[in-house]
């Protein structure tokens, strides 16, 4: 007789338990919020209220009716003109790579290959979309029900249901993303290294790229190269670039301009360190290049941060 007994749940180790590539998140922002990067990219809804935010696509105002894409590793911070109510879904980077290998499977070679794909196609990481009230109308269901589905944590039984509304949103979003045009044949691949298998499987983040994370979070204003880096979690430069950029999407020098960003703006916000000091105290020793790579990851420059802090402090 055949047994009726449940076949054991399969126990995901601890730190995977909260994990889930779909998450939407609704909220009302009175204050301003510092420029902050996530590893994951973003689609921020404006539903209601408005304000100006900071990152690589300048100083911009924005709306109820737009939205705001972001890609990995993307600094963007808000200054709300009185309030702004938002939802954001946070789509985990592989699970957005992996729906462009799909979409494109006819001329890509495997997901490395649309990770290449994505950035050539993708190539602007920070853009404001105005769909308009009506348009961006349509959304509001769809978007409330995947933040009712994402507040009680992941369920595998409800995934299918978090994809159906995440993909309808899509359909109306993405004809209003700028691509660059992607000049691709299905005989054209990448060819720059052998790559896995097409239908590799997925493995767990690579220990020395948290690693060299935690290293160059631990201290951003140290002289740190590629070499020194890769010595210090026991890989060869070329290796650690090839395993960081797997893990971020960028190179660790590219992270750690992310990173003394971030500590740059706190600083102008909450001292009144001179700004050469500030640059200093994270790194950089040349104004002109703090102020090129500052601009470029938050949109404004140094002073102009500055400014803009202060203003609202003062009202």
């Amino acid at each position: 007789m055949p047994s009726t007994a449940r076949a054991p749940t399969r126990q995901q180790p601890a730190s995977r338990q909260d994990f889930h590539p779909i998450l939407a998140r609704s909220r009302t922002i009175h204050t301003p919020t510092a420029p902050v990067a996530y590893d994951c990219v973003r689609l921020i809804f404006v539903r209601n209220g408005s304000a100006i935010l900071l990152s690589e696509f300048g100083e911009k105002p924005v709306t109820v009716g737009d939205v705001i894409v972001l890609g990995s590793n993307t600094l963007c911070g808000s200054e709300p003109e009185g309030s702004i109510t938002v939802t954001t879904l946070y789509l985990d980077r592989d699970y957005v790579i992996d729906q462009v290998f799909w979409q494109h499977a006819a001329l890509l070679a495997d997901r490395l290959d649309a990770q290449d794909f994505a950035e050539e196609l993708y190539s602007e990481p920070a853009q404001t979309l105005h769909l308009g009230e009506d348009r961006s109308g349509i959304l509001m269901p769809w978007l409330d029900e995947l933040v009712a589905l994402s507040l009680d944590g992941p369920s595998p039984d409800r995934f299918y249901r978090m994809q159906a509304l995440l993909f309808a949103v899509l359909d109306v979003v993405a004809p209003h993303v700028k691509t660059t045009p992607a000049r691709r044949s299905p005989t054209q691949h990448r060819a720059a290294h052998p790559s896995p298998p097409r239908h590799r499987r997925f493995v767990p983040l690579r220990q020395e790229a948290r690693e060299a994370v935690e290293l160059l979070r631990a201290d951003p204003a140290g002289r740190w190269k590629l070499q020194g880096l890769a010595e210090a979690v026991h890989l060869s430069p070329s290796q650690l670039g090839r395993v960081f950029v797997d893990a971020y999407g960028k190179s660790p020098m590219t992270y750690l301009v992310t990173i003394r960003a971030e500590q740059l703006a706190r600083l102008l916000r909450e001292t009144d360190l001179r700004i050469e000091e500030a640059m200093r105290r994270v790194g950089w020793h040349s104004r002109g290049h703090a102020a090129r790579m500052f601009r470029q990851a938050v949109g404004v420059t140094p002073t102009r941060y500055r400014e803009l802090s202060r203003q609202k402090t003062a009202a």
